[in-house]
């Protein structure tokens, strides 16, 4: 559960924000600020998972909150002016809300702070035969031959196994660093396969299961050399 708390001097928007995480079941609000100073005070004694933060606001604004708290959740920024976002990412926001908010965009807003909740990373054993996923504050111990394919979904990867699927925070060149090179390809920019999961390529796809991946025109020669051709 997601404990947030709300920092905007508009009440209008205050509302809004609260009525629609109300409708979600696994974040709570648990306060809400018209100033950042009321809110800094707060966070001195408690602690939340996310803000949801104005950037205008009388006596401290939204960015002065941010350059002072020393423990940092989430933020999600909210505002009027676009002109804001460039700044607030440099302080690793989660994501930047444009009032008036609709109900849609704050579900993507939602999964945003969920995925980058996990902090997952990964891990490869010392054997090599398996990696270490690291999801919900605990490790699971995948099997390398059950991994399927591996895709890349902006800032997280999503790794695909027989049974299961692990989104986590990584790049595709360090996914890459960690899988053996003699078992897995990359075939083009976003997707990483293992070799002995191909069923066939069929005019420039390669067919895994019921998944067809194109083969990326840079990485085409690399995989014919890999392919135990007759």
């Amino acid at each position: 559960m997601f404990r947030s708390i709300i920092v905007d001097d508009d009440e209008l928007c205050q509302t809004v924000i609260s009525d629609m995480i109300s409708e979600i079941d696994n974040i709570e609000c648990i306060a809400t600020f018209e100033n950042a100073l009321d809110a800094f005070n707060f966070l001195k004694t408690e602690s939340v998972d996310v803000i949801f933060l104005d950037v205008e606001m009388p006596k401290m604004g939204g960015m002065d909150l941010l350059r002072n708290l020393k423990v940092k959740p989430q933020i999600v920024m909210i505002t009027s002016h676009d002109e804001f976002a460039l700044e607030s990412y440099e302080y690793d926001v989660t994501d930047f809300l444009k009032k008036p908010v609709s109900n849609a965009r704050f579900l993507k807003t939602i999964e945003k702070l969920q995925l980058r909740n996990q902090q997952n990373d990964v891990t490869v054993t010392s054997k090599g035969e398996t990696i270490f996923i690291k999801t919900d504050s605990k490790l699971i111990q995948v099997k390398l031959k059950d991994i399927i394919w591996v895709e890349a979904l902006g800032n997280y990867m999503q790794i695909h196994t027989t049974d299961d699927k692990f989104t986590i925070l990584s790049t595709m060149k360090d996914i890459a660093s960690k899988l053996p090179s003699n078992g897995f390809i990359r075939i083009q920019r976003s997707f990483i396969v293992r070799l002995d999961k191909i069923k066939s390529i069929e005019d420039n796809y390669v067919v895994l299961d019921d998944k067809q991946i194109h083969i990326g025109k840079a990485y085409k020669e690399n995989l014919n050399e890999k392919l135990n051709l007759l």
